[in-house]
């Protein structure tokens, strides 16, 4: 038997690394027989010549969508252009992450794109006010210092340029890339798999992109405590939600522009969608 870490999932076959070899496994039936699904980022322990998962260790974290384990930092991939910035996808990227237990870091891409970047920076310097650090892919070398030694999965709509950014890292990866479709604005889905890939001193977690994500599962107290930029603030109410409520110095602070009110808004959509 061996330990390792499951570093790639296709279908029901787990690639798992155990001493700087790989060995394709399957999980043993009693997995589902307790609803338990091996994770890319597991750690395991493996029969190696028999090709099976035998055991899970414990998780520190979990993420839902993408659907990986025991990552030091989710890496939101967000493109300026084509597909546009969807600044409610960013803000339900940022609290998914934020409630997996895991800390949040920005890359924007595509800013050749943009012919006025004053909106994109007044957006990253908020990001960064509320404590997100933010980068972008014209400055690769900051972002893999401050990523350097770290776990981190990259999350991202379709088409932002998770594919392309690893590839701009380390060329040798070649990772299939696509263009997006015009009539659609959104990228098409290149990749089809969750995998983790170590280059430059980290290790990068590739996966699918979406156009779509629902905060579910979750408290309305639990998705208020993501917006930390509400903290700062005192309402009349201590159980204020910031929502209908009277005297609310959140609301009051939108209204004089400290709070962005794309924020707020996404945070109203969120508080509707939550099923707790």
């Amino acid at each position: 038997m061996l330990k390792g870490v499951i570093v790639k999932n296709v279908s029901n076959a787990y690639t798992v690394f155990c001493d700087n070899q790989s060995y394709v496994c399957t999980p043993r039936g009693r997995f589902r027989q307790v609803g338990v699904t091996p994770l890319v980022g597991d750690t395991c322990v493996i029969d190696e010549e028999n090709g099976y998962i035998l055991e899970l260790l414990p998780r520190k974290n979990e993420l839902k969508r993408p659907n990986v384990s025991n990552v030091d930092y989710g890496l939101i991939v967000a493109s300026l252009k084509e597909p546009d910035l969807k600044l409610t996808l960013l803000d339900k990227e940022i609290t998914s992450i934020l409630l997996a237990q895991v800390k949040p870091v920005i890359c924007f891409t595509k800013l050749d794109l943009v012919s006025d970047l004053k909106v994109y920076q007044s957006y990253r310097e908020y990001y960064e006010r509320i404590g997100i650090p933010c980068f972008d892919n014209q400055h690769l070398d900051d972002l893999i210092s401050f990523l350097k030694g770290r776990i981190v999965v990259l999350t991202g709509q379709t088409g932002a340029g998770k594919s392309s950014l690893l590839n701009r890292i380390d060329p040798s990866l070649n990772l299939k890339t696509d263009t997006i479709s015009q009539a659609l604005n959104r990228g098409k889905h290149t990749t089809r798999h969750t995998e983790i890939y170590w280059t430059c001193g980290v290790a990068f977690c590739d996966t699918p992109g979406f156009s779509a994500l629902e905060i579910t599962g979750y408290s309305k107290e639990d998705v208020k405590a993501t917006f930390k930029e509400f903290e700062r603030y005192t309402c009349k109410f201590k159980n204020c939600m910031h929502l209908k409520e009277t005297h609310c110095a959140v609301k009051d602070a939108v209204y004089r522009g400290e709070i962005l009110p794309s924020r707020y808004a996404s945070y109203e959509r969120m508080i509707e969608e939550c099923t707790k």
